[in-house]
């Protein structure tokens, strides 16, 4: 399909649909896409891998680890309950099944000017809260500066570009820019959640709450116990119930998130039954978990679902705000004794892949060396930018696997003297004599299997590590305050990155507590790199600077990079229908049911466990 551009030429990059209306230059349209012309007409039935007949009913019991205080999950304070997506409307629906493309929901017709410096929304008759009550345009624009003003320090960085919000009238609502270039902008509008104004008059937005909030979306919150349970239940008079960007989705009356301390307690609860679906994230598991009676007796099913998603990258990432990982040299040390092979082997049963990129599992990934437009783009900071940009094709060590890894020891210990470190009695120490140390902080016990081999072969460079787990709320308390050595993260990406970049890696994230900028990176040359993504014309010319800034993140070793999977590892309770097939980029539960002969079968045949 040919990629329309909305933008002129150098301007910015939206596509719409062939029946979209224009205006002297204003384009009045249904949907928006990033990557080429929206797939759906206008009237669309409803996306294409849902089932529309899909019946309603049933309760599904889900996890949840750790535990929660508040069901506000737009701030830093508090830890928030799972499960509040589901309260909310948007302004426009992303497609799981076409990569940045978003449908009109909440609003009904989405409005660009000809200069490209905002966005209109206007709103759908007959959108409204829980309480009857309308969404309206000024609950749009409360919104926008309640979170930009109040919320995480995400939303900030998300919507720096846009510089005023106008309720032009109770349905149209719009949005003015600073600028042309920034391409998606329109789009990350409208992924927004909206928030009732008049519920939130008089209440402090910005303190954790377990007030019961009010909502647009496909359930309320209908009862919860402390920490331990939270249960939505499906509202029948949802207003968007056969909309086409709801219909066949949301079809259980209940979900109920059942919280666990650990993740094996949590295993184990579905074993037993209590659980009825859940996603697994442990390949041992995966691999020789499921050999228990109801699995035998094909109770319990289970699935590998293919996806298209970008895996981003998961990795051990340190924290560059303390002077022990401020040299390159140090950092690519703590890389070459990462033995991946042998824990692939070992621990993983083979199932894993690799991470060599921040885009990875994606054609913005870099790879080889720098050519053509990528290397035109990099060669304007060169001599602020590592030489081996140029110079080296970046490869993560590779091991035999057997966990000796001798010539990974040698090259480590090369690079670490190089950065003013030397062995003395068994023990890695500076010019002063202090010894290389610091903390490994987790979020539960499952990653301590892979922390603590790594701890042993950083011992015999006579580096100390230790392993710290909290539970997740004292570790998000940690993290949010940039309170650790050593951590895991993972930095998600999208097909069409942009925003959210600024986020991960600038200097002024890296100052600002609760930022997704873990690893404390502030660069210049990054920062530029940056703006240079979120400001790219075309695709063609976004996939060239999101690949040279993957290729300097890489070159200067901010993380220690691990694995990733290329599909969806789900086991369930045999009592569900799902539809013929799984959208590209997602795992489509939502569109989900309970299927009531699967479901009286299930129930007679657990009476013989």
């Amino acid at each position: 399909m040919k990629r329309r551009d909305l933008f002129a030429a150098g301007v910015g990059l939206v596509a719409f649909s062939g029946r979209a209306m224009a205006r002297q230059g204003t384009i009045r349209t249904h949907a928006l896409s990033l990557l080429g012309e929206p797939a759906l007409p206008p009237g669309f039935a409803h996306w294409p891998w849902v089932n529309p007949h899909a019946p309603k009913g049933g309760e599904v019991a889900l996890t949840a680890i750790g535990s929660f205080d508040s069901f506000n999950g737009f701030i830093l304070r508090g830890t928030p309950a799972v499960g509040l997506v589901n309260l909310y409307d948007s302004l426009l629906q992303e497609s799981a099944d076409e990569a940045s493309t978003e449908y009109a929901h909440v609003a009904e017709v989405v409005e660009l000017p000809a200069d490209r410096m905002g966005v209109s929304f206007e709103l759908r008759e007959g959108a409204r809260w829980h309480d009857g009550r309308p969404i309206t345009a000024e609950d749009v624009a409360f919104t926008f500066n309640t979170l930009r003003s109040q919320g995480r320090p995400f939303y900030r960085a998300y919507w720096s570009d846009v510089s005023e919000v106008l309720a032009e009238s109770p349905r149209r609502v719009t949005f003015r820019f600073r600028t042309n270039e920034n391409r998606e902008l329109a789009l990350i509008l409208g992924q927004m959640q909206i928030l009732p104004r008049h519920f939130w008059e008089g209440r402090e937005f910005a303190r954790p709450s377990l007030d019961i909030p009010l909502g647009s979306g496909p359930y309320r919150l209908e009862r919860f116990e402390p920490g331990r349970t939270v249960i939505y239940r499906r509202v029948e008079d949802y207003w968007a119930r056969d909309l086409n960007t709801r219909r066949g989705q949301h079809n259980f009356d209940a979900m109920r998130y059942e919280y666990f301390r650990d993740v094996t307690v949590a295993f184990e609860a579905f074993k037993a039954g209590q659980i009825d679906f859940r996603t697994e994230n442990i390949a041992r598991n995966w691999a020789t978990g499921y050999d228990f009676p109801a699995a035998r007796r094909g109770l319990v099913r289970r699935d590998e679902i293919r996806h298209e998603l970008p895996t981003g990258m998961q990795a051990f990432v340190v924290n560059l705000r303390r002077p022990l990982f401020q040299d390159a040299r140090v950092r690519q040390a703590l890389i070459e004794v990462f033995d991946f092979e042998w824990l692939n082997a070992n621990i993983f049963n083979g199932l894993y892949n690799r991470t060599t990129s921040f885009f990875s599992n994606s054609e913005l990934a870099s790879s080889g060396l720098p050519t053509g437009r990528e290397l035109e783009i990099l060669q304007r900071f060169r001599g602020r930018i590592p030489e081996s940009v140029f110079t080296t094709e970046h490869r993560l060590p590779v091991t035999d696997g057997s966990g000796n890894n001798r010539e990974g020891a040698r090259r480590a210990l090369a690079l670490l003297r190089e950065a003013g470190w030397t062995v003395r009695d068994r023990r890695l120490v500076n010019a002063q004599g202090q010894r290389f140390s610091f903390e490994i902080l987790l979020n539960g016990a499952s990653f301590e299997r892979i922390a603590l081999p790594y701890v042993q072969w950083l011992e015999r460079l006579g580096i100390e590590a230790r392993v710290r787990t909290v539970d997740p709320a004292q570790y998000q308390v940690r993290i949010d305050a940039f309170d650790y050595d050593m951590t895991v993260d993972v930095m998600g990406q999208s097909l069409s990155p942009g925003n959210e970049q600024r986020d991960y890696w600038t200097c002024e994230k890296a100052r600002q507590n609760g930022s997704q900028n873990v690893a404390g990176i502030c660069d210049p040359v990054i920062d530029e790199l940056v703006e240079l993504l979120i400001t790219a014309p075309d695709r063609e010319e976004l996939i060239h600077r999101t690949r040279a800034l993957d290729r300097v993140l890489l070159h200067h070793h901010f993380v220690i990079p691990q694995w990733h999977n290329r599909r969806f590892w789900i086991a369930f309770w045999d009592r569900f229908g799902r539809p013929e097939r799984n959208p590209r980029y997602g795992l489509g539960f939502d569109s989900w049911w309970i299927d009531p002969t699967r479901d009286r079968a299930l129930a007679e045949a657990r009476r013989g466990l």
